[in-house]
């Protein structure tokens, strides 16, 4: 009867881990194409806005490409670590802590060029006969140097603070865990600093945002403002408030983790990374393609000229 009892546990195990493989390939498909499609797109976007002059030599264009820089590397890493994750591969600390902290500079330069971009939609409305001598292509190269530094020194505090642990005490430096952010908040200070920054960032952009959104709708109800381009600079606003919702929702991830790990089970938790990794990671990075990819008037032809063009040359090669 006990050897019948075991072996029995034993098929139910064997189910189990047969299920569990299934669920991760299967997960691993489905977020992994959506996620190669938009890398494909946001290429042809960074390539598309180097192409032309008027793209290179305006601000709004020259913020754009910095967005989409960090969101595609942001985007090409977090698949990374999700793949790493869905394999189960375990790496050393000094190998995390690079990945992480390169997907962390990404993710953190994503809603600062937000806010810089808000801020050059309320001055465009609001001050349009100043705009020119405001936002030029100086000024623009000043803001994101400033929100590349900004986002480089949060990157050298966390490496600073990971310098404290007493690595030296291990074993080895090979990781217990797969790979994450949570993985590398070793310390107490470390989380508590995380916190804060993370705090920081979100009240500061999100006043920021709504500031600038308010203003435009005030101006736009100004009888000296252009109505029609006050109304699409709403909608612009609008869309930016969204990506950066999304976006800021991706650094508080690792501390929904954490909450919810204390009261559901390991399973659950992995399914619920899966889900949240596809909506405030993939979805946030893929949607500046698609609102300046097809709202913009002079980037939409020379976008779908050149998609057009790699889409046949690919189907000529695999011909």
């Amino acid at each position: 009867m006990s050897y019948a009892n075991q072996t029995q546990t034993l098929n139910i195990t064997a189910e189990q881990r047969y299920q569990g493989l299934l669920e991760r390939v299967l997960f691993t498909m489905l977020i992994g194409m959506p996620c190669c499609l938009f890398l494909f797109i946001n290429g042809i976007m960074l390539f598309t806005l180097r192409s032309k002059a008027v793209f290179r030599e305006t601000s709004r264009y020259i913020l754009l490409y910095n967005l989409l820089f960090s969101d595609t590397v942001m985007l090409g890493l977090s698949q990374l670590l999700y793949i790493l994750s869905a394999c189960r591969i375990i790496t050393t600390y000094p190998v995390c802590g690079v990945l992480t902290m390169l997907a962390g500079l990404a993710n953190e330069i994503s809603p600062l060029t937000l806010v810089v971009m808000c801020l050059e939609r309320y001055v465009a409305v609001c001050y349009p006969l100043r705009h020119a001598t405001i936002i030029t292509v100086r000024n623009t190269a000043v803001a994101i140097i400033v929100v590349w530094a900004f986002s480089s020194l949060n990157v050298l505090i966390r490496v600073l603070l990971l310098l404290n642990f007493p690595f030296d005490q291990l074993q080895s430096l090979q990781m217990t865990d797969i790979c994450s952010n949570i993985a590398m908040l070793l310390g107490p200070m470390s989380d508590i600093y995380e916190k804060a920054y993370t705090g920081f960032v979100f009240v500061s952009a999100g006043v920021a945002v709504t500031c600038s959104y308010v203003g435009v709708m005030v101006a736009a109800r100004s009888a000296s403002t252009d109505k029609a381009s006050a109304h699409k600079a709403r909608n612009t606003l609008l869309l930016h408030m969204v990506q950066l919702g999304l976006s800021l929702l991706s650094t508080m991830h690792s501390f929904m983790i954490v909450s919810l790990s204390k009261t559901l089970s390991r399973l659950v938790i992995v399914r619920i990374k899966s889900i949240l990794y596809v909506f405030i990671y993939i979805l946030p990075r893929c949607l500046s393609s698609l609102i300046y990819g097809l709202r913009d008037k002079t980037i939409r032809p020379v976008l779908m000229y050149h998609l057009c063009c790699r889409l046949k040359l690919s189907r000529l090669h695999k011909g």
